[in-house]
């Protein structure tokens, strides 16, 4: 008698670009008789947090989240967001320059979260404002916030509010530094096994794939998770953040990856040193 699959709790954000990746996934289109996906939809920073719990055998963390977690998950080489050339902006409801920002309060998304180590090592000196992450410009225009730290959708759609781009992190550390900005990951509990493991990277990486080669009835799916955006918008959305980095992460990602969190733990953002380690 053929055992059953393994349910495995796969936790990841509700955003267009996750839906997309994970459409093959969610709908069936792939399947396994070795796994079972039961999707969980969370933000980013409560994901993170949970992390640190181990509470979820497959889960979305922010990059800046993996060395508090890196005693229960090994990230996987699919399902990377990279920001190359672009990620993270910060925006403020009347112009300035980068350097201005220094002392002021900057409503941000979360203190695990990539864009917040970021513009740290950008900016050592401000106030930091937390605010769930889709309520970042709503803080800024109340008043609650001088600037506002803007992921997701929102890094396309500030302008439409009067806001203005003061900077836009993932450009900055590609001219500072030569690389694409790895901004989320699928991470891997460990103790889920060698076979599990590679079932749910071959998984992923289908997924991914699937979406990329079916790009209209991905996007079609992926549109009920883009909060309000129009199609354009959220095709221009996904293709930032769901590319051949997220199919494979390669070698680059690993080692901008592993510049980012060392930078961290130099400036004491993260307490201790960690070596990326990856799976597929």
């Amino acid at each position: 008698m053929t055992p059953a699959p393994a349910e495995i709790v796969c936790a990841h954000s509700p955003d267009s670009d996750d839906a997309y990746m994970f459409y093959a996934l969610a709908t069936k289109k792939i399947r396994s008789p070795l796994v079972q996906f039961r999707h969980v939809l969370e933000d980013i920073q409560t994901l993170n947090r949970k992390a640190r719990d181990g509470e979820y055998e497959l889960t979305a963390i922010s990059y800046h989240a993996y060395p508090f977690v890196a005693d229960r998950y090994v990230l996987m080489a699919s399902g990377s967001s990279i920001g190359d050339g672009y990620g993270p902006m910060v925006v403020a409801m009347h112009p300035m320059a980068p350097e201005e920002l220094k002392g002021k309060r900057i409503a941000i998304p979360g203190k695990l979260t990539t864009a917040y180590l970021t513009l740290r090592l950008l900016q050592p000196d401000f106030i930091a404002v937390e605010a769930p992450f889709d309520q970042i410009l709503d803080a800024v225009s109340e008043n609650k916030a001088d600037a506002g730290l803007v992921i997701h959708e929102a890094q396309l759609t500030y302008a439409k509010g009067g806001f203005h781009n003061i900077i836009d992190l993932g450009r900055w550390w590609k001219n500072t530094y030569g690389l694409p900005l790895p901004l989320g990951a699928n991470a891997l509990r460990r103790d889920l096994g060698p076979e599990l493991a590679s079932e749910c990277c071959r998984l992923m990486r289908e997924s991914i794939q699937y979406a990329l080669d079916h790009r209209e009835e991905s996007l079609i799916y992926a549109m009920q998770f883009a909060r309000d955006m129009e199609a354009p918008l959220a095709e221009k959305f996904v293709g930032m953040y769901v590319n051949h980095y997220t199919v494979d992460c390669g070698d680059l990602v690993p080692k901008a990856a592993q510049k980012l969190l060392d930078l961290g733990h130099e400036a004491g953002l993260i307490p201790h040193r960690v070596a990326v380690e990856f799976v597929r």
